[in-house]
């Protein structure tokens, strides 16, 4: 048969019959896996899965054309055509519901490119085109193979039981009909769709493409949620062994059908009560869709999500079903793979295992993953990158840990998608111990069903913490000595300053106090490399459950919910109250001694170095929350901290005109995320303008010491034949800027990379930077 000489890949080379069956098969699973959508029912009238295979199956059969084989097998370097506008051709001869056709259509036209808008968007390349252009520049096509590929088309989808008519017994006019066909798209997608039809849409790019890329890195969908029924009897059971019992707030939790909102004191078994619900949930989704629902446990930070994936892989003993879901998650699999003593052909290797389990993790295999908001929201970006993330997110369960309300931006961002993930069938929990009223009503008012409250019991809890204010500044040299003697006592010692900058003055006063082993310095700006040994030196000396040993933390931000640690005592500056308890909550943390105190010192306003009159507390948080909450804790100077204490002063903040102005502007970036990412009127145009916005909003970049540079070359190049495992070796180099700091560095065209010409020290992280960078940049400016 002609059929069988024709490819669909060129390296490996593979047949294109066996590819647009594993396509189909992909798309299958992935049917089986997400299950019924009902909104995704009512408008695409119950066509929405047989759209989807039905695209899958015919989404490359625009390979036959003699251009485009001679270019997979060698003969020419480029075709410099679309594959997928010549599949066009081959769907009115297979399917007669004119509903159907036009939404398969949509599936095949689009699985690599937008219909409209930007560069190499089809109706650029073609809309302009006439019939006679178009046999120019798509012929020849053998005829003989045409016949035999309509024909198994036609004979695979009866027996896979989608809806097609029986192909035609002359040869099919391939170019003539993907021309009418192209024609009927661009007229049917031309004016605004409406929501649930636009997002249907993209749901059917996201599955045609999922299932395409599934089919060509030849994987699998994991097909059971280990949280389903028997993950409470598990949990029972590993509880009984430590002679504990669910807590009534976690039974509470595991009842609730539907949306849940719980608050609960930090070291009371928050995650496991999320965990709980979320089992009922997933049992829950699949009864009524029959899919097998995913879970996505989310944490605003790195290090979290890192431990937070080790935690579940330990609990349900098996680390193999948790993915890791952040932009670092090659570099973590990495770093659970790799030793310290491995030599370069160990170093290979590992990083080879570690590129293909994050790759396996992008194409959604495993149905629990752990992450940032961030990435599950890039699913909006839609197109043929990103709407796969959408479809993987219907039917889904969404575990929000750690939110943080006093961030109105990204909260109004993540309330307008919480909606989004809602009317494709989700359930969505938020856990923290530190849940204002106020937050609670805003989630209310996002969604549609009614969200459940669950509150974790106070009264009779032990004290953790005994509260005390100073009048000077955390840097103040009377700041240090009284730090100095709590060091001189013997006790472990959290120190956590608002910026780089102050952070890295208390420690280089403070670490001469203790054993060089026993003091760390935590902040946002170190190689990965290093940053990860920091973590893990912290963890190995101050981790909860471990011998105590006195020693020193200093640290920013990062720490509020990054490390499982607990200290003897805090010294923090004043920041928002909700941080602030954050920082508490590593101090005496399952309330194993006496209430510990927790020191907080005033910080110093003034306006930021790059514009605008509106002051911060040491150039990081907005004045107002951080006076209100200080005024506050003022009243309570000197009192044992109770943590129903701590709810109401939440509350007070919040209630104030500086908590209405933030409550207008969270949803103010609700409507502004909705109207910008939401809308889906064009499902097919380009959003290529959207990403830069997306990731100015959300990401940061990442910059190579330039005095590392040729190390990172060299990495880059330890590999041989994988350069993705070569660049994730090399990327330990790499140190996080915040977007804005891209001026600070001059940029590598040849390596793709930024370098910054910087200070460093292991210890002490990023120091003053040098050359034209110095004129726009203070050595420890918050970065």
């Amino acid at each position: 048969m002609a059929l069988e000489r024709m490819l669909a890949k060129s390296a490996p080379k593979e047949r294109l019959t066996a590819h647009l069956a594993a396509t189909l098969a992909g798309a299958v699973a992935l049917r089986r896996r997400v299950g019924r959508v009902a909104l995704l029912d009512e408008v695409t009238d119950g066509m929405f899965w047989p759209t989807v295979c039905l695209a899958a199956l015919c989404h490359d059969a625009g390979k036959i054309p003699d251009g485009f084989q001679a270019m997979l097998n060698g003969v020419t370097r480029s075709w410099g055509e679309r594959h997928e506008v010549v599949s066009l051709g081959f769907l009115p001869g297979l399917i007669d519901d004119e509903r159907l056709l036009l939404w398969v259509a949509a599936g095949v036209a689009t699985h690599h490119r937008s219909l409209e808008g930007g560069r190499g968007s089809l109706s650029l390349a073609y809309g302009g085109a006439g019939e006679e252009e178009w046999r120019e520049r798509f012929q020849p096509i053998p005829g003989d193979v045409a016949v035999e590929l309509a024909d198994w088309l036609a004979s695979t989808a009866r027996a896979a039981g989608l809806p097609v008519i029986p192909s035609p017994a002359q040869e099919p006019d391939v170019v003539g009909e993907a021309l009418r066909m192209f024609a009927r798209l661009l007229d049917e997608w031309e004016l605004p769709a409406e929501p649930d039809r636009g997002l249907a849409a993209v749901l059917v790019q996201g599955s045609v493409t999922l299932a395409d890329h599934v089919s060509s890195a030849h994987g699998t969908f994991h097909t059971r949620q280990p949280f389903d029924a028997a993950f409470r009897p598990l949990l029972e059971k590993a509880f009984a062994e430590k002679g504990h019992t669910l807590r009534p707030h976690q039974v509470e939790a595991a009842a609730v059908d539907g949306h849940l909102l719980l608050r609960a004191p930090t070291g009371s078994g928050k995650t496991e009560a999320g965990l709980l619900w979320a089992a009922a949930q997933t049992v829950a989704i699949a009864g009524e869709t029959g899919g097998v629902p995913r879970v996505f446990f989310t944490l605003p930070y790195l290090a979290s999500i890192n431990a937070m994936t080790e935690r579940l892989g330990g609990l349900l003993r098996d680390g193999t079903l948790v993915g890791v879901m952040h932009s670092r998650a090659a570099s973590y699999h990495l770093a659970t793979a790799i030793c310290p003593q491995d030599g370069e052909d160990e170093q290979a290797e590992a990083a080879r295992k570690a590129v293909s389990r994050a790759a396996a993790t992008r194409l959604f295999r495993e149905t629990v993953r752990v992450g940032t908001p961030y990435q599950i929201l890039r699913g909006v970006l839609a197109g043929p990158a990103h709407s796969g993330t959408l479809i993987d997110a219907a039917n889904s369960v969404f575990v929000l840990d750690e939110l943080h309300a006093y961030d109105p931006r990204r909260l109004g961002y993540i309330l307008a998608t919480a909606r989004l993930w809602e009317r494709l069938g989700g359930r969505i929990a938020v856990l923290s111990a530190t849940l204002p009223d106020a937050l609670i009503h805003l989630f209310r008012q996002a969604l549609e069903q009614d969200a459940h409250s669950v509150q974790a019991a106070t009264e009779g809890a032990p004290l953790r913490h005994r509260l005390s204010l100073r009048e000077r500044h955390l840097t103040d040299p009377d700041s240090v000595e009284e730090i100095k003697d709590r060091l001189a006592d013997g006790a472990s010692v959290l120190v956590v300053a608002n910026n780089v900058a102050d952070a890295q003055h208390l420690f280089a006063e403070l670490a001469p106090e203790v054993d060089e082993e026993a003091a760390f310095l935590l902040h946002s700006r170190f190689r990965r490399m290093d940053r990860t040994v920091l973590e893990k030196g912290i963890g190995d000396r101050f981790g909860v459950g471990r011998p105590r040993l006195p020693g020193l933390v200093v640290a920013t931000q990062v720490v509020e919910v990054s490390l499982d640690v607990d200290f003897d005592c805090l010294f923090t500056s004043s920041a928002p109250l909700e941080a602030l308890l954050q920082r508490f909550g590593r101090v005496n943390r399952v309330a194993a001694r006496p209430p510990a105190d927790v020191v907080v010192h005033p910080a110093t306003f003034a306006p930021r170095r790059r514009g605008g009159e509106e002051e911060y507390a040491d150039g990081v948080y907005p004045r107002p929350p951080v006076e209100v909450g200080w005024d506050i804790l003022a009243r309570h100077d000197g009192d044992k901290v109770d943590e129903g204490h701590a709810r109401a002063w939440l509350d007070e903040v919040y209630d104030t005109a500086w908590g209405q102005e933030w409550s207008a502007e969270v949803l103010r970036n609700q409507t502004r995320f909705t109207e910008a990412f939401l809308g889906f009127a064009h499902p097919f145009v380009s959003r290529d303008e959207l990403t830069e916005l997306f990731d100015e909003l959300f990401d940061g970049t990442e910059a190579v010491l330039a005095q590392d540079r040729d190390a990172y070359e060299a990495d880059l190049r330890q590999v041989t034949g994988d350069r993705a495992a070569g660049r994730l070796l090399a990327e330990r180099y790499l140190i996080p800027l915040p977007h804005w700091g891209a001026p600070l560095t001059s940029w590598e065209k040849r390596l793709g990379l930024r370098i910054v010409n910087a200070d460093y020290d292991e210890r002490l992280g990023l120091g003053e930077i040098h050359g034209p960078a110095a004129q726009v940049y203070q050595a420890g400016e918050v970065l």
